[in-house]
């Protein structure tokens, strides 16, 4: 049996909801980079998106029997990774921004990294929800349609939040 197919995925979900530890941890693997890597891009702090990881992983361990399925759980991950991340954002003081500052940009592309550092800057001045937005929209290459059911924002809300990120980034760059 192929460990990509359906049946593995099915054998290793009934495993994880049956808490075999050793297929919990392999969900784990399977799940930390997308985790993480919301955490960086929306808190741009390292040891903040570290300790988001592990809190947001704890909390699928305590919930494991609630999720139907692993793309459930992985839907799951991302929803309950964002929100944390926009609450902790929400509690910072306004001026508070990350100690380090990262963008959706792939670090090997040879473009202009002036304008990659200052974009950095820039997405990390927007609100929690704009900003969730924009990662979800070019990091997580998500439509918009999946972003309001994964935000529990209603569509237009979606819309309106990236177009006006958008413009204030174009008109803060020019």
């Amino acid at each position: 049996m192929n460990a990509d197919s359906p049946e593995a995925c099915a054998t290793s979900w009934a495993a994880v909801r049956a808490g075999d530890a050793a297929a919990f941890a392999g969900l784990i693997r399977e799940h930390q980079r997308m985790v993480y890597s919301l955490g960086l891009r929306m808190l741009q702090n390292r040891a903040a998106a570290e300790d988001l990881t592990q809190e947001v992983f704890i909390q699928l361990h305590e919930r494991i029997a609630t999720l139907d399925s692993a793309p459930h759980a992985r839907h799951w991950l991302r929803r309950v990774a964002v929100h944390r991340a926009i609450d902790q954002l929400r509690r910072r003081p306004p001026s508070s921004t990350g100690d380090e500052v990262l963008l959706l940009v792939d670090e090997r592309d040879p473009g202009d990294h002036l304008l990659v550092k200052r974009l950095r800057v820039l997405i990390g001045e927007l609100p929690p929800d704009p900003r969730a937005v924009v990662v979800l929209r070019y990091q997580e290459d998500m439509d918009p349609s999946e972003i309001c059911r994964l935000l529990d924002m209603p569509l237009n809300t979606v819309k309106s939040h990236l177009r006006r990120a958008l413009e204030v980034l174009r008109e803060r760059l020019s």
